[in-house]
C-alpha cells in the first residue's frame, strides 16, 4: 500500500488530498499557509503510516511562485518524514495542468489537490531534491541582481530616445558611450546645447578631462566631436526641451543609482559564492567570472537534481522538439519556449565570454555563426550555451577544474603510449 499526498499551495492556504494507492480518498482538507498548517499534514502522514505502514509516501505540490517553498522544504528536511522514507516532490505547474485536462469537471482547489495527489499514483512524476539553503540565499541576490539589469536596460532605452530629442545626430558622430557619468552629466543637467556648443573648444575639453578623470586620450578631439554634433542637430522649443531636460535627469539618477546596486549585488553574490564547493569548478572556465558562476549554480542547486546533462539542458530551456511521423523527420525543430529563463540567461551570458576567452569554443561559434544567413550571433549563442550544459554538468557532477585542451607531440612511442594512457585515466574536460 502506498500514500500520495497531494497539496495545492496557495498564498493563504493549503489544500490537501491524502489518497492511497487503491485510490481511496482518506481526507481532504483546508489548512492555513503557515508552520501549523504544514505540521498539521505532517501529522496525519504520520498517523497514517503508523496505521497503514505504507511501503512508500510520496508528498507533491506544484512550483507555485514563492508560496510552495516553505511547506516543501519543511516537509523536505523534516527527520521523522525522512524516518519512514517520505517523499517530497515539487512539480512543474505545466505537467499538472494537462493532467487535470484529460478530466471534465470543476476547477477547485480542493479538486487540484485531489488530482495533484492522483497524478502522483499513476507515477509519471519527476524525481524532485529539494534545493539547499545555501543555493536558495544565492538564488535571492542573482535572481534580484538579473531583474534590476533588466532595469537598467529599460532605462537606459528610454535615456537615448530622449537623448535624440535634444541632440539626434550625438549617437552618429560620437563613439564614446553616453551613459558614462560624464556624458551624462553634460548631456542630462550640467549645460543646455547651446550653452555647449558655443564654449571655448579647451574649455569643454578641460571639462571632459576633469569629470572622466583622465579616462579620455584625446579629449580635445572629443570636445570637438561633441560641437559639431550638436551644430548638425535639430532645435527643439523652449517648452520641448524642457520637458526633454527634467526626463533626461530623472533617467541618469535612476541608472546611476542602478548601476550602483547592480554592483552591492555583485558584491553579495561573491561573498556567499565562495564559501559554496563548487564555486572553483566553474571559475576555473576561462571567460565565466563569480557572478556568472554564481547564477548558474544558483539555479541547478545540487547536480544530483538531474540524471543527465539532457535533462539539465531541457530545464534550462536549451531543448529542441524533435517533428517525425512515418518516414517524414522534420529539419525545423524550433528551441521550447519553456524552461528556467534565470538559468538559460547565465548560461548564455557566460557562453558569450567564454566563446571569447577558449578557443574551442570560439571556434564552435564561428562554426555555427556560418551555418545560416539570418540571426546569426543569437543563434550560435544559443547552441554554443548548448555545448557549455555538457561541461558545466561534467564539472560539477565530477568536481574538477576545467582542462583546456592540449596539442600534445609525442616524440617515441613509449611516449606516445604514456600519452594515450593518461588520456585514458584522466579525459581532457575541455573536450565536450
Amino acid at each position: 500500500m502506498k500514500l500520495f499526498v497531494g497539496i495545492d499551495v496557495s498564498s493563504k492556504k493549503l489544500d490537501v488530498c491524502f489518497l492511497d494507492s487503491e485510490d481511496t480518498r482518506l481526507k481532504e482538507e483546508t489548512l492555513s499557509n503557515d508552520i501549523n498548517g504544514a505540521s498539521k499534514i505532517k501529522e496525519s502522514i504520520l498517523a497514517y503510516n503508523r496505521q497503514f505502514h505504507y511501503e512508500k509516501i510520496v508528498i507533491g505540490m506544484e512550483s507555485t511562485s514563492v508560496f510552495s517553498f516553505h511547506p516543501a522544504t519543511l516537509m523536505g528536511d523534516d527527520k521523522d518524514l525522512q524516518r519512514i522514507g517520505a517523499e517530497v516532490v515539487v512539480q512543474n505547474p505545466k505537467a499538472i495542468y494537462r493532467f487535470k485536462g484529460l478530466f471534465e469537471e470543476d476547477k477547485t482547489d480542493r479538486i487540484d489537490a485531489f488530482r495533484i495527489a492522483d497524478f502522483l499514483r499513476f507515477g509519471r512524476y519527476n524525481k524532485t531534491v529539494i534545493k539547499e539553503e545555501k543555493y536558495m540565499a544565492l538564488q535571492r541576490l542573482t535572481r534580484s541582481r538579473y531583474q534590476v539589469i533588466q532595469q537598467l536596460t529599460e532605462c537606459k532605452q528610454h535615456f537615448l530616445e530622449n537623448l535624440y530629442y535634444k541632440c539626434n545626430t550625438l549617437s552618429n558622430e560620437v563613439d564614446t558611450s553616453v551613459f558614462g557619468s560624464t556624458m551624462m552629466e553634460l548631456f542630462a543637467d550640467s549645460f543646455s546645447l547651446d550653452d555647449i556648443a558655443q564654449m571655448e573648444l579647451q574649455e569643454l575639453a578641460l571639462f571632459l578631462q576633469k569629470k572622466g578623470k583622465g579616462r579620455f586620450s584625446d579629449p580635445e578631439k572629443l570636445a570637438k566631436t561633441i560641437q559639431k554634433a550638436i551644430r548638425d542637430s535639430y532645435r527643439l522649443g523652449k517648452v520641448m526641451q524642457d520637458s526633454v531636460d527634467i526626463v533626461l535627469a530623472t533617467y541618469a539618477k535612476l541608472i546611476q543609482t542602478l548601476k550602483k546596486q547592480v554592483k552591492e549585488l555583485e558584491k553579495g553574490i561573491e561573498a556567499l559564492f565562495d564559501i559554496l564547493p563548487e564555486a572553483q569548478c566553474l571559475k576555473s572556465v576561462p571567460g565565466i567570472g563569480p557572478v556568472y558562476a554564481a547564477g548558474i549554480i544558483a539555479e541547478i542547486g545540487q547536480i544530483e537534481r538531474f540524471e543527465t546533462q539532457a535533462q539539465l539542458a531541457k530545464y534550462a530551456g536549451l531543448y529542441w522538439k524533435k517533428s517525425q511521423s512515418g518516414d517524414f523527420e522534420s529539419e525545423r525543430t524550433p528551441r521550447v519556449r519553456t524552461g528556467n529563463h534565470y538559468l538559460r540567461y547565465y548560461l548564455v551570458e557566460a557562453a558569450n565570454s567564454v566563446q571569447r576567452n577558449e578557443p574551442v569554443y570560439r571556434e564552435f561559434y564561428l562554426k555555427k555563426y556560418k551555418e545560416v544567413p539570418k540571426y546569426q550571433h543569437k543563434r550560435a549563442l544559443v547552441m554554443t550555451a548548448r555545448k557549455l550544459v555538457r561541461l558545466v554538468d561534467v564539472l560539477l557532477r565530477n568536481h574538477q577544474l576545467y582542462t583546456p585542451k592540449r596539442s600534445v607531440q609525442p616524440k617515441s612511442k613509449i611516449a606516445f603510449e604514456s600519452f594515450q594512457q593518461t588520456r585514458t585515466s584522466v579525459p581532457v574536460i575541455g573536450r565536450v
